[in-house]
């Protein structure tokens, strides 16, 4: 009777031993390596758009094993106790908590199809209509301005002009040539002077900005090139996001009580 209550016995704490096990992937100097932390890795990377493949999984175990037995000894040596590890950690605690917190945010406040649609028709308007196509000549003084208009009356060159006197390092090495715009991109005098101009016409008289003096020839005009809703959609996303965001981050700091 007493050997089979033994054997009873036995058998119990296997069937509780066996679950048990199970929950660890290693023991390490008699210390449990729980599964949990191959899952929370294993996650981590899958997060981060690695596939987790059953070849890898074999390496998350190995990593985990290798970082408790690095962790371990560095206990032994007391490394967790110092003030730097300690410093060290209440900086992690911070990140991960804020992070979370941003997370959940994001979560809760998703960016809608009907908010990207609204910032794209916004885009729309602001940049819809007419592109032109100018170059322009900028320099410090009208006297030298008024100059070069009668040079160009002349025959003389206006790319070879930019390319000697023009004082905008961005346009000037490339004959004054500014590309395609929208009117809206220009400072209001510059804009106001490039679309009264027609197709190959040059202002008769120096334009005035912040920037200097202008002479402004229009080179040619067409319908705004704007991309589709679809190959913008993510960027705009993003951004609709950040601004989120950052209003929500705001407003915690409007609200905190700082003394």
């Amino acid at each position: 009777m007493k050997k089979h209550l033994l054997s009873a016995v036995a058998a119990a704490a296997l069937c509780i031993a066996v679950p048990a096990f199970a929950q660890n992937v290693a023991v390490v100097n008699g210390k449990p390596v729980p599964k949990a932390r191959v899952d929370m890795l294993a996650s981590q990377l899958a997060k981060s758009g690695r596939p987790v493949t059953p070849e890898m999984t074999g390496q998350i175990k190995d990593e985990v094993i290798s970082r408790e037995i690095f962790m371990q000894e560095a206990q032994k040596r007391g490394l967790d106790a110092t003030d730097d590890f300690k410093a060290q950690m209440e900086l992690a605690r911070q990140t991960l908590l804020i992070r979370e917190l941003f997370t959940e945010y994001q979560k809760a406040h998703p960016v809608t199809d009907a908010e990207i649609k609204a910032e794209y028709d916004k885009f729309a308007a602001a940049n819809g209509g007419k592109e032109y196509k100018a170059r322009h000549i900028l320099v410090e003084k009208e006297d030298d301005a008024k100059a070069i208009i009668a040079s160009l009356k002349k025959g003389g060159k206006f790319d070879e002009i930019a390319k000697k006197q023009s004082k905008d390092p961005g346009s000037g090495a490339h004959g004054g040539d500014l590309d395609w715009a929208n009117p809206n991109s220009y400072v209001p005098e510059f804009s106001a002077a490039l679309v009264k101009l027609k197709k190959g016409q040059t202002t008769e008289t120096p334009v005035k900005t912040q920037f200097g003096y202008h002479i402004i020839r229009l080179d040619d005009t067409r319908d705004a090139q704007l991309p589709k809703l679809e190959d913008v959609k993510p960027q705009i996303a993003q951004q609709l996001a950040q601004v989120k965001m950052t209003k929500f981050q705001d407003e915690l700091r409007a609200k905190a009580k700082i003394e």
